[in-house]
């Protein structure tokens, strides 16, 4: 894989973006805060952390943004946003059109999603189908051709606390991870090719902090290559009965 300097933080201002910056400047990268208001996003992040301006449900807004990013972390998400439609615009719509921003360029690709993402019976899913648009939003980013890990972590800032890390496949799991371990879980999957096209569940706990990231990612299997979905999610989501739209999105990525 080229070499990765530059990483654009998609979410940088929030609770988790900002131990992704962190995590990416301790790693000696140059991290690129996406932000809406780079007044407030000076207030929030470091001192000299470089900030562009752009907005996720604006694709337009993106392309200066993406211009000249070796790759691309996406901890975005419509938490502060009480719309039901905030879901698809913002968690699936942001992941879309920075698909799109990027044209033909496909830096290397690390989605936060979220645990229950496969469990449409969920409580999450209520309303305006939360667990349903993250879910897609992975499938965009499998099917972009861009070398990709998609995390999905657990509880924020929950459970027992410590920096000992543990990952499942198959979205049957349910615990906590600390924000700032998990921010720099997010830098070490940009930076070990190990992590690539894996999809994965993680959480933290008491015990020896992980230091060796090659150890526990290789203990994900890879999806299968042009799947939709990870390797042991369980298949509940028929493409034919998806809205037009995500189809669309869909074929448009498939498209030699």
């Amino acid at each position: 894989m080229p070499a990765i300097e530059r990483v654009l933080v998609v979410g940088a201002t929030g609770r988790t973006g900002c131990h992704v910056v962190a995590a990416a400047a301790a790693r000696g990268l140059t991290p690129v805060a996406l932000a809406r208001d780079a007044a407030r996003a000076r207030k929030v992040l470091p001192a000299g952390t470089e900030i562009v301006t752009g907005d996720l449900t604006e694709p337009d807004t993106l392309v200066k943004a993406v211009a000249d990013v070796d790759a691309v972390v996406l901890v975005h998400g419509s938490d502060d946003d009480a719309r039901p439609e905030s879901f698809e615009r913002i968690d699936y719509g942001g992941v879309a059109n920075m698909l799109s921003a990027l044209g033909e360029r496909r830096p290397r690709i690390v989605l936060q999603t979220t645990i229950f993402v496969t469990r449409r019976d969920h409580y999450f899913n209520n309303g305006g189908h939360a667990l349903d648009w993250k879910r897609r939003s992975e499938r965009l980013v499998r099917l972009s051709g861009a070398p990709y890990t998609i995390v999905r972590p657990g509880w924020l800032d929950a459970g027992e606390g410590g920096a000992y890390l543990r990952i499942e496949q198959g979205d049957t799991g349910e615990a906590g991870i600390g924000r700032d371990i998990l921010g720099a879980l997010l830098v070490e999957a940009l930076l070990d090719d190990t992590a690539l096209g894996r999809t994965f569940e993680v959480f933290s706990g008491p015990g020896p902090a992980t230091t060796d990231f090659t150890a526990l990612f290789s203990r994900a299997e890879p999806d299968v290559p042009g799947a939709l979905d990870a390797v042991e999610d369980r298949p509940n989501m028929p493409l034919d009965d998806e809205p037009a739209r995500v189809r669309d999105d869909l074929a448009h990525l498939r498209t030699p």
